[in-house]
């Protein structure tokens, strides 16, 4: 149903009024009526459209009928299909009788001027601006959905600046125009309308510190765009020249949904008639566009590598040597975080995340930096952030932050089906206490702003029985070509003990874990297998992965076919919370086919590592290339492995998170 006005009628004198292509107006034809009026007839110039209402069937006019009964069932109904040229240029006329009488006893004129304003962006989400589109009002998600999407100008692409774009209130390079979201304010009509009346163009109060827009004045200078709305600022009288049709905005997200905040701004652009000159200007016509802002999204291990992040600290040399070679042999970039940035921070997994952001015209990656704030700290706003690069974090009290707040415990899944539903942009993981007598959770304000990102519903899993307490200690996923694209790969110590206990049946009780590791002790297989606290610990930190994998195969919905279980023995440390006995095998990277496995340093049986030559007969048939990569002095002594020591910038989803349905 097109927008609809009431209009008031007089006998006394001829009414002149507005109309707004692609309403309608609803004539009062009863209010003008004199007393002793029965029935009426109406007639329009040729430029307008006439319907009449009457028991809920709608005819238009001319028809059969020549006299409608004055009844408040009976409504008259007005549109026209073009901009007038002169003002008052088409006319309705009622004509008003009593009962059975020839003659009229009175009329009403209403002067018509015909004008077009219409507020207009990409609803349709096709990468350019949708003219006169039904239901701007609404957004809605789904392949059939419609509504403009938003992106945060989260990025620096001025490398002079000292803030994201969005920080100020001016436009600092023209490559900052590609980060927002074209609009357009059409208007057409006879120039005097346009002259003594005004559109505004306005946002709500609450919505003035989520959104911000930029009128195009021009197009040579930075400074001829002009900030009109947000920060502050709810309302703009619309400045137009003569004869000028399309007045040209740019639109900039300002925040990401979150707990207080659903994504969704509403842009109006009202018109304003004159009245007299004591009295204000009254609003007849109001045009809204709803964008929503992209959610952060973030990138599975299923989806193609681009840069590879890790630190260079005085004693990981080898290692950052080893993981080079391996990101240039998957074609990645490798970018390293010097000591002098870092500080001697190596855990780059637990610092940030990255994902991306995404509307129909455009894409870029955005770092979410987590509240951790240890000495790599600022290394995601002044190493990361940059053209085409966003930043995103979310602050903290020091006190309220925790191991689990690190995003070594927050991980993705590929894309699921569950149960019909489908999660075509993967699920979120996030590891807590709970169940667990303490209960401790990843820190509020995290847990609130990826939960009302929406496109990822999140999990959560129970990670702390670990002392470290990330999720990445014993789940990761590995791309597969069948079954569903991809494999559960969960660190399972019951896997460990029967592979050992098969090498002790073969005659191989005596070969040493160790073998190689600087400053470990070497111990027998028998001798691991005789540890009767190693295998309680490990017993009870097998429930706990088990209590992960029923909620693993729910909310993923997998079956036991799509889960393998990498053979790994934990150890108790402080407060009886678990470390990796060996290198943590789990821990891995992934870069598309190529795996970058902590070398476990297990017993040596033929000149091969019975734990390697395992994990290779698990995952090389399914098109994976195994490289084991020695992490154990940098790394696993410090209860870290190859996975917190990296991060990953990964290409977007090819599917279109606004076609999901939450």
């Amino acid at each position: 149903m097109a927008d609809q006005r009431w209009v008031r009628l007089s006998t006394d004198q001829a009414t002149n009024t507005l109309y707004v292509l692609d309403t309608e107006l609803s004539l009062d034809v009863c209010g003008a009526a004199p007393p002793g009026a029965k029935t009426f007839d109406v007639w329009g110039s040729p430029g307008v459209n006439l319907y009449i209402l009457h028991n809920g069937e709608v005819v238009k006019v001319p028809s059969c009928v020549p006299r409608w009964p004055l009844t408040t069932r009976v409504e008259v109904i007005v549109t026209m299909d073009s901009p007038s040229t002169k003002v008052d240029d088409e006319k309705v006329r009622i004509l008003y009788y009593k009962e059975n009488a020839k003659a009229a006893m009175a009329k009403a004129n209403l002067l018509l001027t015909c004008i077009q304003v219409s507020l207009d962006a990409d609803t349709t989400r096709t990468g350019s601006v949708t003219r006169r589109a039904k239901n701007k009002k609404k957004w809605t998600w789904g392949p059939n959905g419609s509504g403009a999407i938003l992106l945060v100008n989260c990025d620096r692409d001025d490398p002079k600046a000292k803030d994201m774009d969005n920080a100020d209130q001016r436009l600092q390079s023209f490559m900052d125009l590609k980060d927002m979201s074209l609009m357009i304010l059409t208007t057409r009509g006879p120039e005097e309308v346009f002259e003594e009346n005004h559109l505004l163009l306005r946002i709500s109060a609450s919505d003035s510190d989520k959104v911000g827009v930029f009128h195009a004045q021009g197009k040579k200078k930075l400074n001829q765009y002009k900030h009109v709305l947000g920060s502050g600022k709810i309302s703009y009288l619309v400045e137009r020249s003569n004869g000028q049709v399309e007045t040209i905005f740019y639109v900039e997200g300002l925040a990401f949904p979150d707990v207080n905040f659903s994504g969704l701004v509403s842009i109006h652009a009202t018109l304003l008639e004159a009245t007299t000159k004591a009295l204000p200007e009254a609003p007849i016509f109001n045009d809204t566009v709803v964008f929503r802002t992209s959610p952060w999204i973030m990138t599975p291990n299923t989806l193609q590598p681009i840069s590879v992040y890790i630190c260079s600290v005085q004693d990981n040399h080898d290692f950052v040597a080893d993981v080079s070679k391996l990101a240039k042999k998957a074609g990645c970039q490798l970018i390293i975080c010097p000591e002098v940035e870092n500080h001697g921070d190596r855990w780059i997994q637990d610092e940030m995340e990255i994902g991306y952001i995404q509307a129909p015209h455009k894409t870029f990656p955005v770092v979410f930096d987590s509240p951790r704030n240890r000495e790599l700290k600022d290394f995601p706003f002044k190493g990361v952030l940059g053209p085409d690069f966003g930043y995103v974090t979310r602050e903290a009290r020091e006190k309220d932050v925790s191991g689990l707040d690190s995003f070594g415990n927050l991980e993705v899944s590929p894309p699921v089906t569950v149960k019909a539903k489908k999660y075509p942009l993967g699920r979120i993981l996030i590891g807590s206490a709970v169940p667990s007598p303490s209960g401790k959770e990843m820190v509020r304000v995290v847990r609130d702003f990826l939960y009302a990102q929406r496109v990822q519903s999140p999990i959560e899993l129970y990670s702390a029985w670990l002392l470290v307490g990330h999720v990445d200690e014993f789940v990761s996923f590995v791309p597969a070509s069948d079954r569903k694209g991809f494999r559960l790969l969960l660190a399972s110590p019951n896997a460990c003990f029967k592979l050992l206990r098969e090498k002790e049946q073969e005659g191989y009780g005596n070969a040493r874990m160790f073998e190689g590791a600087k400053d470990k002790d070497k111990v027998s297989i028998k001798k691991i297998l005789a540890d009767k606290s190693l295998r309680n610990n490990n017993e009870y930190y097998q429930k706990c992965i088990d209590w992960n994998r029923d909620i693993l195969k729910e909310e993923l919905g997998l079956t036991e076919e799509d889960i393998i279980d990498i053979p790994q023995l934990f150890a108790p440390s402080y407060a009886t919370k678990a470390v990796a006995y060996f290198p943590d095998m789990v821990n891995m990277l992934v870069l598309g086919k190529h795996l970058a496995v902590p070398k476990p340093f297990g017993p040596i049986l033929h000149d091969q590592c019975c734990l390697e030559e395992e994990v290779r007969r698990l995952l090389e048939p399914l098109g994976l290339s195994c490289t084991f990569i020695d992490d154990f002095q940098p790394y696993h002594l410090r209860y870290g492995e190859i996975h917190c020591g990296t991060n990953v910038r990964r290409k977007a989803f090819t599917y279109k998170w606004w076609n999901v349905s939450p």
